[in-house]
This record gives structure tokens, sequence and C-alpha cells, in this order.
């Protein structure tokens, strides 16, 4: 089968697809027949080396770890699902694999029937970020949270996930993203200098929480919830020098527990939560730009330039 891959670290064109073999369904897992799959700003991080002390890499390294596409193989112990049935989730973040015309399942739900393949395909991975940060904030009804990097893949699922807790949200996006945002139910703000004061502007009785998805403004943002334990952060490297906590799922065991330094337990839940959401109209995947599984590198080269609102998709 064909599946993405990189042999070395490096820059976008060090991604390639090549030929492998098809892996196939253990206990508890399911396989699927691609349709699309996401591209992560953290699979274009373990690309560039960047994540090299929290993911371990063995090359040749297959990406991908979330994906949409039809149930062909059932693993033993798997109930409720069967072949043929379309289906969405994530692959183990040990092996990811999932920008593939196959790949196993660790975890999954139904695909909704309001979403698109390209939409299923790029849902997984930014539905268990945004679910793993906003339970750790306690994030819940009449709280006002600010969530920083707003219109980027994470962000802009985040946001509506917050909403649909009852949150007032707030998110900071360049000034061309600001009607994407009020789409979202969210309500906009520019990022950089005066950030504070723009907030205290908005939120004249505070901030209860801050989901930083962006990275670079952690005083600022320490500053507007008023406490380090009411900020979370997925992008910014520097956050133990700030006493703020970093986020990540990787590398985790096939259950979604964290068996890497510092890694948090995969929000599998989230899935769970997102049918039903899409279900009643409140949960949309906005799709970026989409690629053919042989334009991957392509789709690097555009999610590193930070400029895509939404999620970046690979079509089988």
């Amino acid at each position: 089968m064909r599946a993405v891959v990189f042999a070395q670290f490096g820059p976008p064109n060090v991604v390639h697809v090549a030929e492998v073999l098809a892996p196939h369904a253990g206990p508890s897992e399911v396989r699927i027949a691609v349709r699309a799959s996401g591209v992560s700003t953290g699979e274009v991080l373990i690309r560039a080396g960047k994540l090299a002390d929290m993911v371990p890499v063995t090359f040749p390294y297959r990406t991908g770890f979330e994906a949409a596409g039809v149930v062909d193989e059932v693993g033993e112990g798997v109930t409720g699902v069967a072949v043929g049935d379309h289906v969405f989730g994530m692959a183990s973040p040990a092996t990811r694999g999932a920008n593939a015309d196959h790949v196993v399942l660790s975890a999954w739900a139904a695909k909704p029937v309001a979403w698109s393949w390209e939409e299923a395909g790029g849902a997984a991975g930014s539905v268990e970020t945004a679910t793993r940060v906003l339970d750790r904030l306690g994030v819940t009804t009449g709280q006002t949270v600010l969530v920083n990097g707003a219109a980027g893949a994470v962000g802009s699922v985040a946001v509506q996930v917050a909403a649909a807790r009852g949150a007032i949200v707030i998110g900071t996006a360049s000034e061309r993203n600001h009607d994407f945002l009020r789409s979202l139910g969210t309500v906009p703000t520019t990022y950089g200098p005066g950030l504070p004061d723009r907030i205290r502007r908005l939120a004249p009785d505070g901030v209860d929480a801050v989901f930083d998805c962006a990275g670079g403004a952690l005083p600022d943002l320490i500053a507007i919830a008023g406490d380090t334990e009411r900020v979370v952060t997925i992008a910014d490297f520097a956050a133990a020098a700030h006493e703020v906590h970093l986020s990540h799922g990787a590398p985790a065991d096939r259950t979604g527990k964290a068996v890497g330094s510092g890694a948090d337990v995969l929000a599998v839940h989230g899935l769970d939560i997102a049918v039903r959401l899409a279900k009643s109209g409140r949960l949309h995947i906005p799709i970026a730009a989409t690629f053919p599984l042989t334009e991957a590198a392509a789709a690097h080269e555009l999610s590193e330039a930070h400029h895509a609102p939404g999620r970046i998709v690979l079509i089988n």
C-alpha cells in the first residue's frame, strides 16, 4: 500500500509516498481503508526534528495521527463496529501511519453524517487535544475562556467545544481571520503587544482560563489569567520556565495512557462528544486546504507557514 514517510529529519521535501506493507488490526483495534487524513502541526514539528525529546522516531517514519474511512478489519474483542462502517479516529501515537491507504485505529467513533470525509479525516486530533486541555482547565458553563491562536487547526475546534460547554470564548487571530472566528461564535481580537489591555476591555470581569495554541506569549497570557495554573499551552516549549503546563499526548500506549515524559492521558472520550455536537450542528471542522496523498510535502509546507485557518487534509 501507499504511505507517507520520511527517512530523515529536514524540510518538507523529505516527505514522500512509499510502498509499504499494510498493517492489520490487533486486539481492540480496527483497520480502515482511508478516505482522508490530517496533517497536524505536531507532525510537521516531528518531521523537522523539533520534538525528538518527546517523540521517538525510527526511520523510515510513517506520518499521520488521524484519519477517516471505511472499516475493513475488526480486531479481537471489538464490539459495536463492523466491516463497512464509516468511522473517524486516531492511530496509536506510538505507531501513527494514518497518512496512508490503510491505517489501524486505536480509538474511533462513527463518522457524523453532517461531516464530509475531509472534515472527518481532520477531526480526531484537534478534537482530542481541545478536549484534553479544556478538561485540564476545568472549563464549564458561565466561564470566560481565551484561546490564543484561535483560527488554527486546534484553536478553531477548541473555541467551538468551549462554547458548547457554555463558556464565553475570546480568540486571538490576525485581523483577516476575525470574521472566521465570529462565524464560530467567538469574540475576536488581535494578538501581539497590548493583548492584556485588549482582553480587559473585552472581559472586564476577568478570564477564567487560557488555552494557548500559538506560543510566544506566555507572560501576557499569565498576566491575563492571573495564575499559571489557569494557563495551558500546546505550542510553547518554554512553558516550564514560566511554570505553565505544556500539554501533549505522545508517546502513549494503545489505551491512551501516557508513557512518555510529561505526557497527558489522551482524551479519547472527546470523539464521542464531537459526534453529539456534530449531530446538533454545534461542531464543524474548518478545512483550510486539501491535497492528494501524493502531495504530502506541499501540505507540510503550507502547515509550516502558519497561515492556514483550520485543518490541512490529505485525500485518498
